[in-house]
């Protein structure tokens, strides 16, 4: 059989081997599109590895060459066909990428054709090179055209890789005169059985069809590119590197409990389309939303604020207050006293304002001269200095605070019965400045206060 009818018998089987794999892939897809989902795993989008089978071992068998299909030159002109073999070791990290140990052998075939002369080109005649192969890839699923049913059936892949191949080149070489002697390759020469190890890279492309759960039908392509220029027995002097493919066509099995599905051929949108149609995760959706709208039924009650006094309806003791009526945090209306309007208030304006031990609440004996101090300083539009002050029990930083909160208190009640705040100056002195003796309590008294400076 001569190389042109070798080539087309090896591409007639690999069609056929690729019809039969579609056909086969395709009528059991067709069985999974009419099941239910009840039918299918259980399997949950973010469920883990490990409730899937990812691990597989494959067997394959086929055709080398020194030639490549992305082209590339090499040291014997006439290609040869020759017989390849291999075994692998799959572990499936993902729906679309996996990294795969792959062990091959085989021989690879070239020789030179006999030019007109009856010369061989280098005097090399052909080579034959045994070799073993072991190397690691990974593997991307870069298509598939079985989206639309529950299982994928049909996944195109690329992978590459690296690894270290180990070749016995026999060579065949010419000596000009007629004689041909035949010799294994040593350090560019023909005496000894020598194996070479160089590291080498593979990358190729492949379709795989699902037969079944546990089988399926695998047929690639890889292009080798060796780190060396010795896989033909012949080394040049310019630096080159050898190479050679491999096509092949194999079948993969699945290991694992047959209860768990196959990584690689689960359909994600299919998991995603179970999980949300699931009964049970419906009624869970279902009640988380009963739960959300009553959380949102008792916010929207907190906030609820009938009367728009600014305090909801669950703390408002007095519901029904007028728009704009100044209110407590309880929602009931402050009322601030005031002096008749054709009378002149009982207080004395401007009269030192006592408070309580360590307290700066106003008393109410007080709000008559807080109320003539007001409608003097509203009347005459002047200014006040607000001065507070405190007894000297406690500490000083304590009593300086204490004597500003007095004097804040005053100047609160005067800006609520309508001074102008602009014109009330706030200060605090402590326990400087005493009026009274601070060793009797009859003193201290007196020295809790605020005094007024008109200005």
């Amino acid at each position: 059989m001569n190389y042109s009818t070798l080539k087309k018998t090896v591409a007639l089987s690999f069609a056929s081997l690729m019809v039969a794999g579609l056909a086969q892939a395709q009528s059991d897809s067709t069985k999974m599109a009419t099941t239910t989902s009840s039918e299918t795993s259980t399997a949950k989008v973010f469920g883990g590895l490990g409730q899937y089978r990812k691990f597989s071992i494959g067997v394959n068998g086929g055709i080398t060459s020194q030639s490549l299909a992305t082209g590339g030159s090499s040291d014997f002109q006439k290609k040869k066909l020759s017989l390849g073999y291999g075994i692998s070791l799959k572990e499936q990290l993902a729906h679309s990428f996996a990294l795969q140990l792959d062990l091959n052998g085989g021989k690879i075939k070239g020789e030179n054709p006999v030019r007109a002369n009856g010369t061989y080109r280098d005097t090399y005649v052909s080579y034959d090179t045994k070799f073993w192969q072991a190397s690691l890839s990974a593997v991307v699923n870069v298509a598939t055209i079985d989206f639309i049913r529950r299982k994928n059936a049909v996944n195109f892949y690329f992978k590459a890789g690296g690894g270290i191949a180990f070749y016995d080149p026999t060579i065949s070489r010419n000596d000009g005169a007629g004689n041909t002697f035949t010799g294994h390759f040593k350090n560019n020469n023909t005496s000894g059985t020598h194996y070479v190890k160089e590291l080498v890279i593979p990358v190729g492309a492949g379709v795989k069809f699902r037969l079944s759960d546990a089988v399926a039908l695998d047929l690639g392509y890889t292009q080798n590119y060796v780190d060396g220029d010795n896989l033909d027995g012949f080394k040049r002097a310019y630096p080159t590197k050898d190479h050679y493919s491999y096509g092949y066509a194999g079948l993969e099995f699945t290991l694992g409990s047959k209860s768990k599905p196959v990584l690689e051929w689960v359909n994600p949108v299919a998991m995603m389309y179970d999980e949300l149609y699931d009964a049970a995760l419906r009624q869970e959706v279902e009640a988380l939303k009963g739960r959300v709208a009553n959380v949102e039924t008792a916010v929207n009650d907190l906030k609820k604020d009938s009367d728009g006094d600014g305090v909801a309806d669950q703390f408002d003791k007095c519901p029904g207050t007028a728009a704009g009526s100044v209110v407590d945090g309880s929602g009931c209306v402050i009322v601030f006293p005031k002096a008749a309007a054709d009378s002149v208030p009982t207080g004395t304006a401007y009269s030192n304002i006592q408070f309580e031990f360590d307290s700066s609440v106003l008393r109410t004996s007080s709000y008559p001269v807080l109320d003539a101090t007001s409608a003097d300083l509203r009347s005459s539009g002047a200014a006040v200095e607000v001065d507070g002050y405190a007894s000297s029990e406690g500490t000083a930083a304590h009593n300086l605070s204490l004597s500003k909160d007095r004097a804040n208190s005053v100047k609160t009640y005067l800006v609520n019965s309508g001074v102008d705040a602009k014109k009330v100056k706030v200060k605090g002195y402590g326990e400087t400045n005493p009026i009274a003796d601070n060793s009797t309590e009859e003193g201290r008294v007196l020295n809790r206060r605020v005094q007024f400076k008109k200005k």
